[in-house]
């Protein structure tokens, strides 16, 4: 059995994961039930390693102390963070790389054995594996905030298709098949000509 890519993320209701300053306190604003929705026990059961970007890692880091981390690098898979920055490795299993995506697939793939690998972020980083062919589903919450601007769900356009809904808690959970990098229709209509 092959790794399956999955973007396991929250967003508000206006798609961003963060505010323009990288920052994610909106997410602590509402509620959600563990158990309902996605649950993440069991998604993180089945993850072999982790993938992020290293706005990501930063937050992560910076916020080790908050009740919902625990004070440690929260992750005991190996954690792979795409970087060109020097930043400080927090824990063991975390591995700094850099380059297109596609050139660490075997590396990646090999830290996470038969079993997943989440791609927890950014949009930038979630953009680079649909546009290698690389992501095979979104799994999302959704907050009941709108931020105006900030980080995007994803930098580039990709086509998705709903393969389930709930509620968790105040949040809207829901998962998507990844069906790959939008296309340009100028460039697609050319090309059935």
């Amino acid at each position: 059995m092959t790794s399956r890519y999955r973007y396991y993320t929250a967003a508000t209701l206006d798609g961003f994961l963060a505010d323009e300053h990288h920052d994610l306190g909106w997410l602590f604003a509402a509620q959600q039930e563990r158990g309902a929705g996605h649950d993440y026990d069991a998604f993180i059961a089945g993850v072999g390693a982790v993938v992020m970007g290293a706005s990501t890692s930063t937050w992560v880091v910076d916020h080790l102390d908050h009740p919902d981390i625990g004070g440690a690098w929260p992750y005991e898979q190996p954690a792979f963070v795409f970087t060109h920055r020097d930043l400080p490795r927090v824990a063991e299993q975390i591995r700094f790389v850099e380059g297109p995506v596609a050139g660490h697939r075997g590396a990646i793939e090999a830290a996470a054995g038969s079993r997943d690998v989440w791609v927890m972020g950014g949009g930038g980083l979630a953009s680079d594996f649909a546009d290698a062919g690389m992501l095979d589903d979104v799994l999302i919450t959704v907050a009941p905030v709108a931020l105006g601007s900030g980080q995007p769900l994803f930098s580039r356009p990709v086509d998705l298709q709903l393969t389930w809904t709930a509620r968790d808690g105040d949040f809207v959970a829901a998962s998507y098949d990844v069906l790959g990098p939008r296309k340009n229709r100028s460039d697609a209509a050319e090309g059935e000509g």
